[in-house]
């Protein structure tokens, strides 16, 4: 009997053995599952956005004062709409124009530049003529019959080209008539979010759309015009077909935005359009193109 139960323990080890040489064998010799590769999705990158909106300030009346920027260069050049608002409209409607054509063709902006755009800085008195301190079209305006004149001032009727911090006086001139400047340099929240802006940025230099005059202006402030300002001044005037003057002398003007600029040693000029109803949008963007081309030269002499 013992005999018997050695031989079947036995044979089972060997049973045991032989099944599991058998098993590893199989696994040996049985090929694994392919497992199916899953397509490998590309992420597209974030297109580089062509344009950049951003609010630097709020009026008397607590409307935006935007500004939009083109490009990434290190050289900031600043233009700057309706600071007269709804009186000189045409001067917005010309920023909004500049605005539109350098967001579909990106590209016209020189690699070396960034191009700021503020289409109304006084858009109160945009919108005592307008109907609104932002965006408008010809139909929203009144006839040059009806033109109004106190859409020149803030809602504080104060003339913001009055406000700056050059020889800067409570009253001003304009045209012959008494206009207030403010109660200080910089007392109104339009000049502020400027003045705030030009010191973020450090423009290389500085344009105001205006009308009407048929004329391209420099600044200066207690000082002579900066060369670098006639050079920017003659090269405007020259490609927009505009006169140049060095200095506005037709009357008395204290605390202008572009003296105050001059004053920081920023080139700033005033582009006075022949017509106060159409943005002269042909000869005003070779002025801008001049700019583009005057700093690329630059750039390619300091290298």
């Amino acid at each position: 009997m013992q005999g018997n139960v050695k031989f079947y323990a036995v044979i089972g080890i060997l049973l045991v053995a032989v099944g599991a040489t058998s098993f590893a064998l199989y696994q040996a010799l049985t090929p694994a599952p392919q497992v199916a590769e899953q397509p490998t999705t590309e992420v597209e990158p974030e297109p580089t956005p062509t344009v950049t909106q951003v609010e630097i300030g709020r009026s008397v009346e607590n409307r935006p004062i935007e500004v939009y920027r083109f490009g990434t260069g290190p050289t900031n050049l600043l233009f700057v709409g309706g600071i007269h608002g709804g009186y000189e409209w045409n001067s917005s409607l010309l920023a909004w124009e500049v605005i539109d054509y350098l967001t579909i063709n990106p590209s016209e902006v020189p690699a070396g530049l960034t191009v700021h755009v503020i289409p109304a800085l006084n858009p109160d008195g945009l919108a005592l003529v307008t109907g609104t301190g932002g965006r408008f079209t010809t139909a929203d305006v009144p006839t040059p019959s009806e033109r109004v004149a106190t859409g020149r001032f803030n809602a504080n009727n104060v003339d913001l080209n009055r406000n700056f911090d050059c020889n800067w006086a409570p009253e001003s001139t304009w045209r012959g008539a008494t206009v207030s400047a403010g109660s200080a340099p910089f007392s109104e929240p339009e000049a502020v979010a400027l003045r705030d802006y030009v010191a973020t940025t450090n423009p290389a230099a500085v344009a105001f759309w205006h009308s009407q005059a048929d004329n391209v202006y420099g600044s200066a402030c207690n000082g002579g015009v900066l060369p670098a300002t006639t050079a920017l001044g003659t090269a405007y005037a020259a490609a927009a077909n505009y006169g140049y003057v060095n200095l506005f002398d037709a009357y008395p003007i204290t605390g202008d935005a572009e003296g105050w600029l001059a004053s920081l040693n920023i080139p700033a000029i005033t582009i006075e359009m022949e017509s106060y109803i159409d943005t002269e949008w042909e000869q005003n963007w070779a002025g801008v193109q001049s700019w583009f081309d005057y700093f690329a030269d630059t750039a390619l002499q300091v290298i």
